[in-house]
């Protein structure tokens, strides 16, 4: 068994309006910074314990039911082994 730690990027499709994303680039304009096509999504970061298949298995199911909305929302995740202390 060993500890894993899932990193997960939830960003709306590129059909769906993002009223976030735009408040944040007319913020920035304002500011004399020039953005465009800004985009506003959510990061998460797990912790996991088990073994490689079973832990992808489980943070693919978790990042497609309850961390994102697959109407609205595309999700891809990363997953790395954690150094064991002491080790």
């Amino acid at each position: 068994m060993s500890n894993y730690k899932a990193k997960i990027y939830v960003t709306l499709k590129p059909s769906i309006l993002d009223p976030q994303g735009r408040t944040v680039e007319r913020a920035l304009s304002h500011l004399g910074q020039q953005a465009s096509h800004v985009r506003v999504g959510k990061y998460i970061e797990l912790n996991l314990d088990g073994e490689r298949a079973e832990v992808e298995s489980r943070v693919q199911e978790m990042a497609t039911t309850v961390l994102s909305n697959p109407v609205m929302e595309d999700v891809r995740w990363e997953l790395a082994e954690l150094e064991v202390a002491g080790a």
